[in-house]
């Protein structure tokens, strides 16, 4: 593939993106191409080591703030018409009280997924704290000349110990797994826009 044929194809995977970002972007790989053809590698070689331009877009996509995406989308291309002024005015309390209904179903969810994620730290760091406490009540109740007690104490802890370790690998994998879901989502919200932008 040339410079010019990868270029072009970034530029339509990235169409729908603020016009200012891509050009950027876009830039920002021109030059890298032509700093490693001035090294010695040929148009294609570096061209490849940048990898496909699918994976490009996607990085790109994902790294430009879905604010700004929105920003460019609902900026208006023409001057809006009188007619069209007073419409958006009457219809307002509909289509506003709509939107703040969708954006706070959206943002509880949100909410909701990371409470989850939290309350499942809350229960590893409940059970982690148990381990020392169960031993630290074994070797009391040792002292007493407690021995029952203070075995069960000291089993109860490391029965602890053990599900806090199980506990931690699953959080830890419950979190990734979430912060990718965010970012996957995050992704597809800015694709239709992006898409949307496309149709216009």
């Amino acid at each position: 593939m040339n410079k010019q044929k990868f270029i072009s194809e970034l530029r339509m995977k990235l169409s729908g993106l603020p016009s200012k970002e891509v050009e950027d972007r876009l830039s920002f790989y021109l030059e890298m191409i032509d700093d490693r053809i001035e090294d010695g590698i040929t148009e294609e070689a570096a061209i490849a080591e940048l990898g496909s331009v699918e994976e490009i877009a996607a990085q790109i996509t994902a790294e430009i703030p879905l604010s700004k995406i929105v920003k460019e989308k609902i900026k208006p291309q023409k001057r809006l018409r009188a007619w069209e002024i007073v419409l958006l005015a009457v219809g307002s309390p509909l289509w506003l009280s709509l939107a703040v209904a969708a954006l706070a179903v959206i943002l509880s969810l949100y909410v909701v997924l990371w409470s989850v994620i939290v309350s499942l730290w809350a229960v590893f760091a409940a059970v982690a704290i148990c381990t020392p406490g169960g031993l630290a009540a074994g070797i009391l109740f040792a002292c007493q000349g407690n021995f029952p007690v203070c075995a069960s104490m000291i089993s109860a802890a490391l029965v602890c110990g053990g599900l806090a370790i199980f506990l931690f690998f699953g959080c830890m994998a419950a979190t990734k797994g979430t912060a990718k879901l965010t970012g996957k989502i995050a992704l597809s919200i800015k694709k239709c826009f992006m898409r949307k932008e496309k149709k216009a």
